[in-house]
């Protein structure tokens, strides 16, 4: 996996904190997404038709978006 590194305005950075508390929230949104009645696939369909982009990222950013507190909050 590719290291990320955050770059912030030196005069306004963001702590550490707000971070982290995005992240989660970004996390809870997506599981939220899942549970909201429509299955994963159609899910993916939806975006697909109004994106046009790829089923396959669209999963894989689905995915990723749930995993973002484990890989980024510790």
């Amino acid at each position: 996996m590719a290291a990320i590194k955050v770059k912030q305005e030196d005069e306004k950075p963001v702590a550490k904190e707000v971070l982290a508390e995005a992240i989660v929230r970004i996390g809870e949104a997506a599981d939220l997404l899942r549970k909201s009645g429509l299955n994963e696939r159609a899910i993916v369909v939806l975006l697909n038709d109004y994106t046009k982009v790829g089923k396959g990222d669209i999963q894989l950013v689905l995915n990723g978006l749930r995993q973002l507190r484990a890989w980024y909050c510790r």
